[in-house]
């Protein structure tokens, strides 16, 4: 039986291995899957290694009209080549060319998850610009799905989309977060002792963990502004930073440069494929990002045992609860950053208390199979209501 086409739009290739890991692979056993994409030779390479087809179309993370026409039109020639039934893009570039495209392809069903939106933290004539085009990508849109409540009332509220239009799947999240995967059952007491070992961090110190881009608006300024205060005042602490730093888009402070470089107890490790190992010999995250759709960083740490510092932003206050499994900040506070930190490390029955429920409330909430369960009926039910 021939199976219904799904296109899955993303602007970088690492969007499809990372934060939609697994899920491509998934729906293969129900469609047609094309993985769409920039970066031809990365693009290539997971194709490989994951089995699917793929199609490069270069785009950018910039506001760029005229290479955007390009993209629109490479596109819509290939929609209209290969007739799919589903478009479903990700990330706010592939949104805006996805679903334009899609449109004049006269695709049936045109989908687009918004997980994170740029123009939160934009002001003046860029903001305008960001939200022409959210609106321009909802518009071309048959579905639209917020990947947390607070996202999906914040897009109403600013008036880019109609409410009957936004729908949550599941309980939040682009991919749910694998569980079985994200265990600290799997790292045994003589692994994470190597590997702290490795790092020059001993048995009695308190590690906390950032894991993602190292970039201003992910609160890494603050972040070691408030760790350098408590570095002053308790011995046993340790900043554990892992992920790209990322120089060109959005770079952080020279003074905060300086301290990373500088100070002994920050240990920066650079992009890790695996960072299971990395949670693995943590106390807690600490993830003071400015915005976010809803964040896999904080489900995967609280999968993997870990406790919280979360600014208090959508998707971040949604999978954290305030004294139930972490500590919820204001954005872009120094200061609380610092006091959280201060709390988890003096207070061990309020610490015990956020690690014994972290994993618990995880798994009951945001299991990855029954995202993936609850997306596929969702094409399911859109295909029967289009006749497709």
């Amino acid at each position: 039986m021939k199976m219904n086409k799904l296109i899955r739009i993303t602007t970088i290739p690492l969007s499809l291995e990372i934060l939609l890991k697994g899920q491509l692979e998934y729906m293969q056993d129900h469609f047609d899957v094309t993985a769409i994409s920039a970066e031809k030779e990365n693009l290539k390479k997971l194709g490989e290694t994951c089995q699917y087809p793929t199609y490069h179309v270069e785009m950018t993370r910039e506001i760029t009209p005229i290479e955007d026409i390009k993209a629109v039109r490479k596109l819509y020639k290939f929609l209209k080549k290969e007739k799919p039934q589903i478009v479903h893009t990700h990330t706010p570039k592939a949104g805006i060319v996805g679903m334009l495209a899609a449109k004049l392809a006269g695709v049936p069903i045109r989908l687009h998850t918004v997980a994170g939106l740029p123009l939160m933290e934009a002001t003046g004539f860029k903001r305008k610009i960001l939200n022409s085009v959210e609106k321009m990508t909802y518009s071309c849109a048959t579905q639209v799905f917020p990947n947390s409540s607070v996202l999906k009332d914040f897009i109403i509220d600013e008036k880019l989309i109609s409410n009957n239009k936004a729908k949550i799947i599941g309980k939040g999240s682009s991919n749910g977060i694998n569980t079985a995967y994200f265990s600290p059952d799997l790292f045994s007491k003589e692994q994470n002792s190597t590997l702290r070992q490795e790092l020059n961090i001993s048995e009695n110190d308190f590690v906390f963990v950032f894991v993602g881009r190292l970039v201003s608006d992910k609160g890494i300024n603050e972040l070691i502004e408030a760790f350098k205060n408590i570095d002053k005042i308790h011995n046993n602490a340790k900043l554990l930073l892992v992920g790209f730093l990322e120089e060109e888009l959005d770079p952080l402070k020279p003074e905060t440069m300086q301290e990373l470089k500088s100070n002994p107890n920050i240990i920066f490790v650079g992009y890790q494929k695996d960072v299971r190992p990395y949670f693995a010999i943590s106390n807690a995250l600490a993830f003071p990002s400015y915005r976010e759709g809803f964040p896999n960083v904080v489900m995967q740490a609280g999968a993997m045992g870990l406790p919280s510092i979360v600014s208090d932003i959508n998707g971040c206050n949604e999978i954290i609860k305030e004294e139930e499994n972490g500590l919820i900040i204001p954005v872009k506070n120094s200061d609380a950053i610092r006091n959280a930190m201060d709390r988890l490390l003096n207070d061990n029955k309020l610490y015990n208390q956020l690690r014994a429920n972290s994993r618990e409330m995880i798994v009951n909430r945001f299991e990855q199979a029954k995202l993936w369960e609850a997306l596929l009926e969702e094409y399911k039910n859109l295909l029967a209501q289009k006749k497709v």
